[in-house]
């Protein structure tokens, strides 16, 4: 599969038994649907928290495709209004991180509970990395 921003190639590596696609050129993650959930685990905040992801309308970032289906993705904005935007597909066949959005968005979502899958994360690519 191929980067929705540089085009390169991604690479698959495994977080927490689940497989994500990694481009080693701009740092972005894709993680197919459902994959997401499967990451920030507790079915209660995780609903709660994925029930406040909000389609923006309008904005000047521009729209990346997505690397499955090849449709124009939409921008969503996570946590506190504007806080993070990510790239998902209408189709749901998954969401683009940027660099570091998929360690924000793990940061804003660790309940604060149990932070298992962001210091993997974290391990794996190093603080601030992702």
């Amino acid at each position: 599969m191929d980067c929705p921003v540089c085009k390169e190639p991604m690479v698959v590596l495994e977080l927490n038994e689940t497989e994500i696609d990694h481009c080693v050129s701009c740092h972005g993650i894709w993680l197919d649907a459902g994959e997401l959930e499967i990451l920030l685990g507790d079915p209660d905040g995780r609903d709660a928290f994925l029930s406040s992801f909000k389609t923006e309308d309008s904005t000047s970032e521009k729209p990346r495709k997505c690397p499955i289906c090849d449709n124009r993705m939409k921008k969503v904005l996570c946590g506190e209004p504007g806080m993070i935007r990510l790239d998902r597909c209408p189709g749901g066949d998954g969401i683009w991180f940027d660099k570091g959005e998929l360690e924000a968005v793990l940061e804003l979502a660790s309940f604060g509970k149990d932070r298992r899958v962001l210091n993997l994360l974290r391990d794996m690519f190093g603080k601030g990395a992702h």
